[in-house]
């Protein structure tokens, strides 16, 4: 079931928030970009956060959260770019630890692939119906990724104007329900495309690595990879504070 944000106004700053991001749920055989887990994998991962008193939350539901002051114990669970792996692999599996997460997807590429990638392999996308299933589920929220997974840093206006709001237009329309989060392909951003996402409308943005623009719209998330067990992820927890600043609005 579709998941917002909350709209009371939120603290200037805040501890950054933990946020996992991934990608692919599958076969991480021929993957150059090391951005697919195993199933296996990712049941291991959340099993982890769970047995911490951990429980892996949507975006919007994680900042929700937070404003009410009710945020401890949650963290934030990402999916980028919309495989099509994600309702037959991840759901079952975010089913499984009680979890949500936002998924973001392309609504640009429905049904299409992962043809940005030059190394490939070739991973398809879900459908407009996958998309929809994705929504129908309980604590999945869905956001943009753009429409096409362009760098928008180097778009033109019109590019970027395109990308931004008719993406989440396209989404809305599609599954019914307000689309909150933007998320910035290739985790590249600057305050032009930032000022571009806030002006839309969006409630928060997600980045990766995004410096000084730490923001509610420039919200920093840690790439969680197949190679990531138990004592790999305990020192990425307990390390993200320490390494980030303070998130201003959240």
């Amino acid at each position: 079931m579709p998941v917002t944000a909350d709209t009371r106004p939120l603290p200037r700053t805040g501890p950054v928030p933990w946020v996992a991001m991934y990608h692919s749920v599958g076969d991480p055989t021929d993957d150059p970009y090391r951005i697919t887990v195993t199933p296996e994998r990712l049941d291991a991962q959340l099993r982890w956060l769970r047995a911490r008193g951990l429980t892996g939350v949507s975006m919007a539901a994680l900042l929700a959260a937070r404003a009410r002051g009710e945020g401890r114990g949650l963290v934030g669970l990402t999916f980028d770019d919309g495989y099509a792996d994600f309702t037959e692999h991840a759901l079952p599996v975010l089913e499984r630890h009680g979890c949500g997460a936002t998924l973001f997807v392309l609504p640009g590429r429905l049904g299409g692939d992962n043809a940005w990638d030059p190394l490939g392999p070739r991973k398809p996308l879900l459908t407009a119906d996958g998309i929809r299933r994705a929504a129908a589920a309980e604590g999945v929220e869905i956001g943009s990724h753009g429409l096409t997974h362009v760098d928008l840093t180097k778009a033109d206006d019109t590019l970027l104007t395109s990308e931004v709001a008719e993406s989440r237009a396209v989404l809305e329309e599609l599954t019914g329900a307000p689309v909150e989060g933007f998320c910035y392909p290739y985790g590249t951003v600057d305050q032009r495309v930032v000022d571009a996402v806030r002006e839309t409308g969006y409630g928060y943005a997600c980045a990766i690595d995004p410096g000084p623009l730490n923001s509610v719209h420039a919200l920093p998330r840690l790439h969680i990879g197949q190679n990531d067990t138990a004592v790999r992820l305990l020192l990425k927890y307990r390390l993200h504070r320490l390494r980030r600043r303070p998130v201003e609005g959240v």
